[in-house]
């Protein structure tokens, strides 16, 4: 056991010290004993100062607290590792459930992009194809497609079409009996194909973008289809007044429609034409009825060839004598006048008022210098007093082609053109024909 213990005993053999040199020394060796430990075991001693005792005091009190907290974490080692392990987890746990939460996100981003991209392929393809479907009928509008083939004006038409800055007139030297109708050109497209970027994913910002460069083709789509229907209602209405007037005149001219007039070949097989079925467009259902107009026009047209509603001269017409009763000019007796006189110089031109054939060609009587021709159906017509006959019987003429010319031969009082209309045989007054071909003619350039 250790102890600490302070003693004191003299030395033999040494001088006493004094009373006051004892006392000092035995005060230092107090303080000294006090301030040092001795450490006692089995009869052995060992003094150490103060500052290797705490030394040695404080490592035992470290080695005892390590030793304790070694103890605990041996003690305690398998539920603190599972607690780590546990927390380990969790957080994998965590990590993999937001990585699959972003996974999921991304396959929503990428569903909603496809869908949005497939819904904008399809408005995108509907868009083309209404725009594929209004330059067909812009097509058809402007005559380069129609639902009957494209009619061409034949080349034997009784007059040809003025030009598009010239006025029309209303005379019979000027229509155009076949229509064709003029391209609209605002009814053209503005657009023929959208840019590439157009059909790419586009972000959410982009989609607005996208939509609205739709929706603004979507607006210029109808604003083309509704001029295209103003058009066509244009057209139609145009069509069905001309086919109107132009058979009204034939009816008011007696004159039967012709199958084909003479001297036009033309043939081909036989093809039926289907109306559109009922579940057809509007607009195909209208363009079929337009055409059937143009058909009737053409037809009309073909029959007005061989009908004498052209002047025979050029010029105005300055007629001397009427049609019907009248003084005879040579012996002042009532006589009919088959015909109307107009004047005319020597040597200017006569044309024939249609096409036929020539059936009449020289001296005939009163008539002098005569040319009669043919037109079928039952009409023909006469020139007398013709100075020079440039025809000869049975050659086919055209309409407008020069015959002969203004002369004073037969039975006349000085140089003009007797012309007649007969009707199966029979005069009939010229000016009904004449007029007929005014009014036509002005029907047809209005």
């Amino acid at each position: 056991m250790s102890y600490l213990s302070h003693s004191y005993q003299p030395t033999a053999g040494r001088q006493t010290p004094s009373r006051a040199q004892a006392t000092a020394a035995m005060s230092r060796h107090l303080h000294r004993a006090r301030s040092d430990y001795t450490l006692a075991h089995r009869g052995r001693q060992v003094r150490i100062g103060p500052a290797a005792f705490w030394i040695v005091v404080g490592t035992l009190v470290v080695m005892g607290i390590w030793s304790i907290v070694t103890g605990t974490y041996f003690a305690f080692r398998e539920n603190v590792l599972t607690r780590l392990i546990g927390r380990q987890a969790e957080i994998q746990f965590a990590y993999e459930d937001r990585i699959a939460e972003l996974r999921a996100q991304v396959d929503r981003i990428t569903s909603r992009q496809l869908l949005d991209q497939e819904q904008f392929e399809q408005k995108l393809s509907a868009l083309l194809q209404r725009q594929a479907i209004l330059e067909q009928r812009t097509s058809a509008l402007s005559g380069e497609v129609t639902t009957t083939g494209s009619i061409r004006p034949a080349r034997d038409t009784l007059l040809a079409q003025p030009p598009a800055n010239s006025p029309p007139k209303a005379s019979p030297n000027n229509y155009t009996m076949i229509f064709i109708a003029p391209p609209d050109p605002e009814a053209r497209l503005e657009m023929r194909t959208l840019p590439a970027s157009a059909t790419r994913i586009a972000s959410t910002s982009d989609a607005g973008g996208l939509d609205g460069i739709l929706r603004r083709i979507s607006s210029t789509l109808d604003k083309v289809g509704r001029q295209q229907a103003a058009v066509l209602n244009n057209l139609e209405e145009r069509v069905d007044t001309k086919a109107r007037r132009m058979r009204s005149v034939l009816s008011d001219l007696g004159v039967g429609i012709a199958k084909m007039p003479a001297g036009m070949d033309v043939g081909g097989p036989y093809v039926a034409l289907r109306a559109p079925r009922s579940s057809a467009s509007a607009f195909a259902r209208q363009l079929y009825r337009i055409n059937v107009a143009r058909a009737e026009i053409n037809q009309y047209a073909r029959t007005l060839v061989a009908v004498p509603v052209r002047k025979p001269v050029t010029g105005e017409v300055d007629m001397s004598s009427p049609f019907g009763m009248r003084m005879d000019p040579f012996n002042g007796r009532p006589a009919i006048h088959t015909g109307i006189d107009l004047r005319g110089d020597v040597g200017e031109s006569v044309h024939a008022t249609a096409t036929g054939k020539v059936t009449i060609a020289g001296r005939e009587g009163g008539y002098g210098n005569m040319v009669e021709i043919n037109h079928g159906n039952g009409l023909a017509t006469r020139y007398g007093h013709l100075a020079r006959i440039d025809v000869k019987v049975g050659q086919f003429v055209r309409i407008g082609e020069v015959i002969g010319r203004i002369g004073s031969t037969g039975r006349s009082t000085g140089p003009h053109l007797h012309y007649e209309t007969r009707v199966n045989g029979e005069a009939v007054d010229p000016q009904q024909f004449l007029r007929a071909g005014v009014r036509l003619g002005s029907a047809l350039s209005g």
